[in-house]
């Protein structure tokens, strides 16, 4: 599996990722192009620069707008040009041309942004004036990051803990404390690192990109790297190169091997409601839907509610940062109108995948580790179901013999 690590060090903005992907091997002009698809190209132009921060050399994306024909400040100051709505920036990209997954995704993006800044100022995301992330130099940022991930073949995303800054910053509404609150908002449940950095080190633009886009934040994950690129921001920092780094791979499983305890701690999001109104056949399509924006696990259990109702409770396992998507997939494919939800600690225990050939053919199965020990092993139901079914021999047969040869 093609994995990223963003190692967001010294925080994390738009253009950075536009120059990080670049210099992992994304061709600019295939990115450019692939931008002109949002049918916006006499209002900006996208170049992009090698630059130099503590000795260490990467890329800078600079976009300039028929707004403002200076460079962008990326990362550290924030646009004033017009705000638009949230309903305007999916026009734009509804009315493009480029492919649904990419625009479907940045719409993603966007709408988590409305979330925050309509939490900060205590409204409806409709009425949101998204004023530091809706100008074009941001739809280009976010476009243009999606677009590199796609180019790179990404199918997963991490991330570091995220580097922030303090101090204060100039915005649309006034002078606002590092980091402005959107960004506080956006990074709610995301592991974060406070240095003595007076600047703004995570911008709204860049916490929306990667709290959306990641799977997990932590250590790197255990990977094969085949590709490094540095993104640059345009201020020189005194205390550290201004820098993202990301790293691209492959993904290796955790074996007995190579674990020290065998088990690890993490947390996730828990969504319930319960329904008792709604017709059996929606809730099939609803459990597909959720598994395709990143569910953990989806599960219905029977219940009886007031007067003696039949019901049924809805149960969504899912990492925190994409729990506001999953609720409104709930709300939009269900008849309830509200919904729980709450965080849990678990504990995982670190596993691999072995092949064992049975005597119709090998199948694959998840070997389970604790305190140094194998406890389980539990061959994978497709491989079991594809062997049985290519021999004409029972299910329960090709799962009990893949069992005795583990």
């Amino acid at each position: 599996m093609k994995i990223i690590y963003f190692d967001c060090f010294s925080g994390i903005s738009g253009d950075m990722v536009l120059g990080a992907v670049v210099d992992a091997g994304v061709n600019p002009d295939v990115l450019k192009n692939t931008l002109r698809k949002l049918k916006l190209d006499d209002e900006f132009s996208l170049n992009f620069e090698k630059t130099t921060k503590h000795g260490i050399t990467g890329t800078r994306a600079i976009v300039k707008t028929s707004i403002d024909s200076e460079e962008k400040h990326n990362h550290h100051t924030h646009s004033h040009g017009p705000s638009r709505h949230l309903s305007d920036i999916f026009n734009i990209l509804d009315t493009s041309e480029l492919d649904t997954n990419i625009r479907d995704t940045a719409k993603l993006i966007f709408d988590r942004l409305a979330d925050a800044e309509a939490k900060v100022h205590n409204t409806d995301k409709s009425d949101v004036h998204l004023h530091e992330v809706s100008g074009i130099d941001s739809i280009v940022d976010i476009v243009g990051a999606v677009i590199g991930l796609t180019e790179l073949g990404i199918e997963q995303v991490y991330a570091s803990p995220l580097s922030l800054g303090r101090g204060f910053v100039q915005c649309a509404h006034g002078k606002m404390p590092v980091p402005v609150p959107g960004t506080m908002e956006l990074i709610h449940g995301v592991p974060i690192h406070q240095t003595d950095i007076p600047k703004e080190l995570v911008t709204p633009t860049g916490a929306a990109i990667i709290t959306t886009l990641a799977n997990n934040f932590g250590v790197m994950p255990n990977m094969s790297i085949n590709k490094i690129g540095y993104g640059a921001g345009t201020r020189d920092l005194e205390e550290q190169p201004n820098l993202l780094r990301i790293c691209i791979g492959e993904k290796i499983p955790i074996t007995n091997e190579d674990s020290s305890n065998n088990s690890h701690n993490d947390s996730i999001e828990i969504i319930e409601t319960n329904v008792d109104d709604m017709s059996p056949e929606i809730y099939g399509y609803m459990m597909d839907k959720l598994f395709e924006k990143g569910a953990l696990d989806v599960f219905f259990i029977p219940i009886f509610m007031k007067k003696g109702r039949p019901a049924t409770q809805i149960k969504v396992l899912c990492p925190s940062n994409i729990r506001d998507i999953l609720i409104k997939v709930i709300l939009s494919e269900t008849t309830t109108f509200g919904v729980r939800f709450y965080a849990a600690d678990r504990v995982i225990l670190n596993r691999d995948t072995v092949e064992i050939n049975t005597q119709w053919g090998p199948v694959k199965a998840k070997r389970g580790f604790l305190d140094g020990n194998l406890i389980k092993t539990v061959p994978e139901y497709e491989d079991c179901k594809s062997v049985a079914e290519s021999n004409g021999v029972p299910l329960q047969s090709v799962y009990q013999d893949a069992l005795r040869k583990t």
